[in-house]
Parts: structure tokens; C-alpha cells; sequence
């Protein structure tokens, strides 16, 4: 059995926006209760790259950032937009 998924513990800087997505993707899947396979499987990515996204090494392709925001039911938009303070 593998380990309960913890949220993200610090928020990114504001104009790092591939720490935002990672921040805002981390959370809303640690709210599912899912872990990286799970959202991986459910939008149809491999469990690597949403690793990948989850600790910002990649820049991710507006394709793929619609398909975690509409497996995550949310605004694509969202995933962006940077977390205020005391979102941790």
C-alpha cells in the first residue's frame, strides 16, 4: 500500500508559473485523494511526466495542461493562477 499523497508544503513564487501549475496540480490531486498513477491513468499521461509537471521540470503543452484541468474539474485557468496565501 502506498503512502497517503501530502500536499504541497510552500507556495511558489508568483511569476514562476511552472511552479504554479505544479503547486495547483499537487493540490487538487492531493484533494482527490489520488496519487500521480491515478491522475496519470485518469487523463491519459504517463505517471512520469505528471511527476515531471508535479516538480517542474517540464514545460507542458496547452493540450496537456486542458486534459489535467478537465480530469482535475477545473478551469484550465485555474492551474495557473498562483495560490494566495495560506493555501498551504
Amino acid at each position: 500500500m502506498s503512502a497517503k499523497p501530502k500536499p504541497p508544503t510552500e507556495l511558489p513564487a508568483p511569476d514562476d508559473l511552472r511552479g504554479v501549475l505544479a503547486f495547483n496540480v499537487r493540490l487538487l490531486r492531493v484533494g482527490k485523494g489520488w496519487s500521480q498513477e491515478t491522475l496519470a491513468l485518469e487523463c491519459g499521461l504517463d505517471r512520469t511526466y505528471v511527476s515531471a509537471v508535479e516538480r517542474s521540470r517540464w514545460n507542458v503543452s496547452l493540450s496537456n495542461v486542458e486534459a489535467l484541468a478537465r480530469t482535475l474539474g477545473v478551469q484550465p485557468w485555474i492551474l495557473l493562477k498562483p495560490p494566495e496565501e495560506g493555501a498551504v
